[in-house]
């Protein structure tokens, strides 16, 4: 059997099992947020990471496409040399070629490392020819290990981006840019023959059709004050003619 309790200490017994009750609440809630606090933190990494990854595939992208165009402008200043080819002395030359009356450009300007943010590029020389190709500074490693082009198969084993070599050497295919095709020469007047009428086929006369001419038929106009009498209305012999009529302004004799 319970002992009785007096009612102040019921009371206090239960607020004592209230406050114990939303101690263990709270406990359980702080417990709740701190997981999720680490989810979400570990969910943000995750979305990082994933985008530095993508972000750093589209700068190797970017760099092998500024590196193709580097060895290309490379490849157009050796083979459009007068005389004898020779490479640039430095970039710059790519930019505005002096050697021609007019100023011939090969690249359309120097491009940024997209793995450095800079303009600086390493030179790959040819001792007393000049600058054959350019590679990044950049010593991070690489993440494109697979799928490139036959020319830069050595790219595979590259340890760092400095190992991405992008050099032309004479004869490359596709190592200079595409020149315009030569469209249809224009002739000089002298060239030019003037043009021959053509004969016209001949074509017999047509005779001229003429339209039958109507004469009017002339009919006699009867005048009244006249004293002559006008000819019958019919010419015909079988019809008789009354001679006793008289016309107007006649008078019986």
């Amino acid at each position: 059997m319970k002992p009785h309790m007096a009612p102040g200490e019921a009371c206090w017994m239960g607020g004592m099992d209230l406050r114990k009750k939303h101690a263990q609440e709270k406990g359980f809630t702080y417990l709740w947020v701190i997981f999720l606090v680490a989810v979400t933190g570990l969910a943000l990494a995750g979305a990082g990471q994933l985008w530095r990854t993508e972000a750093r595939r589209e700068k190797e992208k970017e760099l092998m496409f500024v590196g193709e165009q580097f060895r290309r402008a490379i490849g157009s200043y050796y083979e459009s040399s007068p005389g004898t080819k020779r490479y640039p002395d430095s970039l710059e030359k790519l930019l505005s070629d002096d050697r021609f009356p007019t100023v011939k450009r090969h690249l359309r300007k120097i491009f940024i490392d997209p793995m450095t943010g800079a303009a600086e590029w390493g030179l790959i020389r040819q001792p007393g020819h000049g600058i054959t190709g350019v590679y990044s500074l950049s010593a991070r490693a690489p993440l494109k290990r697979a799928n490139f082009h036959e020319r830069y198969t050595a790219f595979k084993e590259a340890e760092s981006y400095r190992d991405w070599k992008f050099v032309y050497l004479p004869g490359d295919a596709g190592g200079a840019l595409p020149q315009p095709k030569p469209g249809p020469q224009a002739q000089s007047p002298s060239d030019t023959k003037p043009s021959q009428p053509q004969p016209q086929p001949e074509t017999e006369p047509q005779p001229e059709r003429r339209l039958p001419q109507i004469q009017p038929e002339s009919q006699p106009v009867w005048d009244p004050f006249s004293r002559r009498q006008p000819d019958s209305p019919s010419s015909d012999p079988a019809v008789p003619v009354d001679s006793g009529a008289q016309w107007p302004g006649d008078s019986k004799q």
